[in-house]
């Protein structure tokens, strides 16, 4: 069987185990949840010893400190996964849900009603725990999952793919209803983005490049997770101390992750006051720091930033700084450079507050609180399987009911359309 025969034979295996997922209780997909906790604790050494397999190659060949990061799974990660499984096994299932209903004047009585989207195809990188946090999502909400990760995290994925299936099976649930794609190489993912008559929604997770070659190929809907250039905008009158904290956490706490800010806006009118510490702290935790004019007159040892700085994902402990006049620029910045997911205003000033959370056109706005909490489970999700920077449909993490769609059951006694 060549690798074209082995997509296409798992594909179609993904697609009819979505069909019997679909209509599968609440108590029997929880019931598969408890039994991939029990798994995952009985497999942590081995899940461990996999990953530092992926680790090492990697390490061999110098990847970068970031994408060591995120490929990493450790004892506390692996704590994470059980308590995001843990999370959603208490949520609500959203299939059958009842959107609304309502009764026309002909007595005709409609229904919208929450269903599975069917088989979720989920394109990612080199975070192995994806693997189970997507996967999860989308069998609690109904849906079949096919996965395809990167070639850097394959073992670590192989293993927590057949820990799934083993707890689908001591679940009485279809095995196929996880599967995973490794052969092929970079051509596996152009085929799979191309049968759409198995699968009816992909969603890339990585850089922006994968999420460009996934949109312009796809022949099936993709919800997007495009770069997040994350902004904190520390307002003139904005509490010093709790500004000096939140845009220190906002870009250290996880530089690798999509919600760290890259881009910190002053106030003029405290720039001064604010910056000096700022870059004292920024300092201490190895961030390189780029500014503006303005901000290299008050910060003297720093490179000056580019045009190309205000649109750049670093994802490592960069920053860019920039000094504006008012709110209103801030918020010209934001939408001009901003990647439309996460930002942050830091003032008491409700009038600006209220402004810069009405304007900025992200996914998630902030008023005094780091972006590091744009997450499905900081935002009671359970989880996510990613962070759309998409309008349509789901925006933000999404969790449970953004993997669903709906249709409208109607029930008549006879009526006829004249």
């Amino acid at each position: 069987m060549d690798w074209k025969e082995k997509i296409i034979s798992d594909v179609k295996k993904t697609k009819e185990a979505s069909l019997l997922l679909s209509k599968v209780s609440t108590e029997d997909k929880n019931l598969f949840l408890n039994k991939l906790i029990e798994k995952i604790e009985k497999n942590r050494e081995r899940i461990i010893k996999e990953n530092e397999k992926d680790v090492e190659e990697c390490l061999r060949r110098d990847y970068s400190n970031a994408f060591i990061d995120r490929l990493k799974i450790d004892n506390k990660r692996i704590d994470k996964m059980i308590k995001s499984i843990k999370d959603v096994i208490v949520l609500p299932d959203p299939v059958g849900k009842k959107i609304w209903e309502i009764e026309r004047p002909n007595g005709l009585k409609i229904e919208k009603i929450r269903v599975p989207i069917g088989v979720i195809g989920i394109i990612y990188e080199s975070r192995p725990d994806v693997t189970i946090e997507a996967s999860i999502l989308c069998i609690k909400s109904g849906n079949s999952v096919i996965l395809r990760g990167g070639k850097e995290s394959k073992r670590t994925n192989l293993i927590l793919v057949d820990i799934m299936k083993s707890a689908l099976k001591d679940a009485h649930l279809p095995v196929d209803s996880v599967n995973i794609i490794t052969t092929g190489g970079r051509r596996a993912v152009r085929y799979i983005l191309k049968l759409y008559q198995y699968i009816d929604l992909i969603i890339p997770r990585g850089g922006e490049s994968l999420i460009k070659a996934v949109v312009e190929n796809s022949y099936i809907p993709v919800i997007k997770h495009y770069a997040g250039v994350c902004h904190t905008y520390v307002d003139k009158y904005a509490n010093l101390e709790m500004a000096w904290t939140v845009v220190l956490n906002a870009k250290v706490q996880r530089p690798a992750t999509c919600n760290a800010i890259e881009t910190l806006l002053v106030h003029k009118d405290i720039a001064s006051e604010f910056l000096p510490k700022m870059a004292e702290l920024f300092k201490k935790y190895g961030v390189e720091m780029r500014g503006c004019r303005e901000t290299r007159k008050i910060i003297n040892d720093i490179k000056e930033a580019t045009e190309d700085d205000w649109y750049t994902e670093y994802l490592d402990l960069i920053i860019s700084i920039k000094i504006v006049n008012s709110v209103e620029e801030a918020i010209e910045h934001i939408n001009k450079y901003g990647t439309h997911h996460s930002d942050a205003i830091i003032t008491e000033n409700k009038e600006n507050a209220d402004k810069f959370l009405k304007e900025v056109d992200s996914a998630a706005v902030y008023h005094n609180a780091s972006t590091r909490f744009t997450d499905g489970g900081e935002f009671g999700l359970g989880g996510e399987i990613g962070i759309s920077t998409d309008k349509i449909h789901a925006r933000g993490p999404m969790g449970l009911e953004e993997l669903t769609s709906y249709k409208y059951i109607i029930h008549g006694n006879g009526q006829i359309r004249e």
